[in-house]
């Protein structure tokens, strides 16, 4: 059977997941891209075809001239809808192209949950047209502050910033636009709360929630996540506000991470990633829960029903670390790749950065130096095993 699977740049999802998942599922993968060296390089044996992702009618074509799909699919935020529309071109199990456009632009995301009375979020779209030029700070005397600015179809907390007042809000709406020349950016009212994800995968007839994380982030004004604790299940009545809000936006085919706030019992929706959970938790759900995660994920794609019950095991404790830069420059000191098993606690953890590069400070998980995640019997045992871990480390960044 053939997989086109439809990537940006290569991630651990796909090198350390999907991809070896497609292998002991015996098919056959075409690679489609526009970064194709270096999908060669982390994927070697893989068939790679250079194409721009990012145009389904392209997609379209390039499947069309190769050989015929048994499936289509992609992890990445910015090319759901185009695999979603390649596949229904095709007549292939997939996600709904409308659901998809809906996750990813956050700001019809918001008018369509208030559209269906599912909630509703005080949100205002500036549109990639507008001359932010002629921005004033009499537009935005009704925004209740303080309000978050982020662009329409961000990911990763990019540029993503709580402003105070109308003039912050004016400035920063014009710095995110130097960065990223014509981008829509979404003003919306801060939701308080505490923030959680839910992580669910479904085939269209059957969902399953995998759990979810309780996410810890960086002080205002920005919002970088840096720990996720693994939480086996949230409260009945807040998964059931989730996926209604999901049901409400169409989402339920295949693996969707969804990030909401719980404040006063109330759950409500921060943004929705449809894909699986990223930043190496992907890889950790899978250990964690014992299941063929990624095996079941492209199944889906590839019409197959999921089992009634995945045999997941939720009685062990988990938790993921993000060392984080705190300012640009080199980095000359850090740790080396290391596996451990401590007191009944699997610890590994992996850099990101190599010592020698030089960054800018980012303030999103660009900055991330690093990546330790831990898995064990209990959470105490977890966090203890991490913090002794983290304590007999350095990371030293020369600016």
């Amino acid at each position: 059977m053939r997989l086109y699977l439809l990537a940006l740049n290569p991630t651990d999802s796909v090198t350390e997941g999907f991809l070896p998942a497609a292998a002991r599922l015996g098919l056959d993968v075409t690679v489609l891209t526009d970064q194709p060296a270096a999908h060669r390089h982390r994927g070697p044996g893989i068939e790679v075809l250079a194409c721009d992702v990012r145009d389904f009618r392209a997609v379209i074509t390039r499947i069309s001239t190769h050989h015929a799909p048994d499936g289509i699919f992609t992890n990445s935020d910015h090319l759901q809808t185009q695999a979603a529309l390649a596949a229904d071109y095709f007549g292939l199990p997939g996600k709904s192209w409308q659901a998809a456009l809906r996750a990813k632009d956050k700001a019809q995301m918001r008018r369509h949950l208030a559209a269906t009375g599912a909630d509703t979020v005080w949100s205002r779209e500036i549109g990639p047209g507008r001359d932010l030029a002629e921005l004033t700070e009499g537009e935005f005397a009704d925004v209740p502050y303080p309000c978050v600015l982020k662009p329409r179809e961000g990911v990763a907390s990019e540029d993503v910033v709580l402003v105070d007042g109308p003039a912050e809000l004016v400035l920063r709406c014009k710095e995110i636009r130097a960065r990223r020349p014509g981008a829509a950016l979404v003003v919306e009212e801060y939701l308080t709360g505490e923030l959680y994800t839910l992580e669910t995968l479904g085939d269209g007839r059957t969902r399953h929630v995998l759990g979810g994380f309780h996410t810890e982030v960086s002080p205002p004004p920005y919002f970088i996540e840096r720990a996720m604790t693994f939480v086996a299940s949230h409260p009945e009545p807040v998964v059931g506000q989730v996926l209604a809000q999901l049901d409400a936006l169409g989402v339920g085919f295949g693996v969707c991470h969804t990030e909401f706030v719980v404040h006063e019992g109330r759950a409500r929706i921060i943004e929705v990633n449809y894909r699986a959970v990223g930043d190496q938790c992907d890889l950790l759900l899978a250990r964690l829960l014992g299941i063929p995660l990624f095996e079941h994920i492209l199944r889906t794609h590839l019409g197959e029903p999921l089992p009634r019950d995945l045999g997941a095991r939720t009685e062990r404790a988990a938790r993921l670390v993000y060392p984080c830069a705190d300012r640009a420059g080199t980095l000359t000191a850090a740790p080396a790749a290391v596996d451990l098993f401590q007191d009944g606690v699997k610890l590994t953890y992996r850099p990101l950065r190599e010592l020698g590069e030089r960054h800018e400070l980012y303030r999103t998980n660009r900055d991330y130096l690093g990546v330790l995640r831990a898995m064990g019997p209990g959470q105490d045992a977890v966090d203890q095993v991490i913090a002794g871990f983290l304590a007999a480390q350095r990371w030293e960044i020369t600016p």
